[in-house]
């Protein structure tokens, strides 16, 4: 689809006299969005004023089309929402909790019911479908919040923190979840975590707040590229040698393993001189390729960069 799944321009949200978003614009595409940032950042700000739960002090937000502040009821029909804590009444069984939520969301009973039936299926939660929720496990209770937000087949969906509480086997089979939906499905999702691993192995693009702004926005594979002042190197041959000449260049050498290095330039990559201390030093340059960085490290650049400006 090519209509942006969110467009912010300007967008403000206060707390009393507390700034909590501070003219936030972005204009983000499909797919997989990961929502990054320290706490009181504002992500759950955004997602709340992005839902229409919190009024914009200024700005306007609109989501697969729809003004969140002029359509809220569109915005109920094309959103889900997964949110951090648990979304079930006390005394109802998944089924029930799950059929709720379709009622909620204006669905027929009948329609509500199938919904909840095949959601809960996905979720893997047949066989649990009409226990009471209290009763359920962390990884469950994770799932039926998913089935809840599901049921009414939304376009976009947001999922605020989901992997919260849950074990390696459960943080994985959520995951699983999650690519399905955007994989197969086709649905859009944006995916709040702190848990940057998580968002890598899901995600194609990250928006990054601190302090209420937006500090970094792009792909996860862009993001991931390190300066240009910085790459990977691997050589057949002598790798003291390399060492040596290279450090007699100015470059900064680390050794990442045998056979590769990592130098970094006082300015932009120059693959000549990379090449010319390999010919001084006897050695063959298999690979020259730009230093990739984890996104922990690329968003945790973007702040400093963020605590710089300011």
């Amino acid at each position: 689809m090519s209509q942006a799944v969110l467009q912010l321009e300007g967008v403000s949200v206060r707390y009393g006299k507390r700034l909590a978003l501070d003219e936030l614009t972005a204009t983000v595409s499909g797919g997989a969005i990961g929502l990054l940032g320290p706490n009181g950042a504002g992500k759950s700000t955004l997602i709340k004023a992005l839902l229409g739960l919190v009024p914009l002090a200024q700005g306007t937000a609109r989501v697969l089309g729809a003004d969140a502040a002029r359509q809220p009821r569109r915005l109920r029909r094309i959103i889900g929402y997964m949110p951090e804590r648990d979304a079930a009444f006390p005394q109802l069984t998944g089924f029930q909790a799950t059929w709720y939520a379709g009622r909620l969301a204006g669905m027929p009973d009948a329609d509500a019911r199938r919904r909840a039936h095949e959601v809960l299926l996905f979720a893997g939660l047949e066989e649990a479908r009409y226990r009471d929720v209290a009763t359920y496990s962390t990884g469950m209770k994770q799932r039926v919040k998913l089935a809840q937000a599901l049921v009414h087949d939304p376009d976009l969906l947001f999922l605020d923190e989901p992997t919260n509480g849950l074990d390696p086997k459960g943080r994985e089979e959520m995951l699983g979840l999650i690519r399905t939906l955007v994989g197969d499905k086709g649905m859009h999702v944006i995916l709040s975590s702190h848990l940057l691993r998580d968002v890598e192995q899901v995600c194609g693009s990250v928006i990054v707040l601190r302090g209420g702004k937006l500090v970094s926005q792009g792909a996860v594979d862009e993001l991931r590229l390190s300066s240009d002042d910085a790459c990977t190197v691997s050589v057949a041959g002598a790798l003291p040698g390399f060492r040596a000449a290279c450090e007699a260049r100015g470059l900064s050498v680390e050794v990442a393993r045998r056979g590769t290095v990592q130098l970094r330039f006082a300015g932009p990559v120059d693959a000549s001189v990379v090449f010319a201390a390999a010919a001084e030093a006897g050695t063959h340059v298999s690979s020259l390729r730009p230093l990739r960085v984890s996104l922990e490290d690329a968003v945790l650049a973007a702040m400093e960069g963020s605590e710089e400006r300011a």
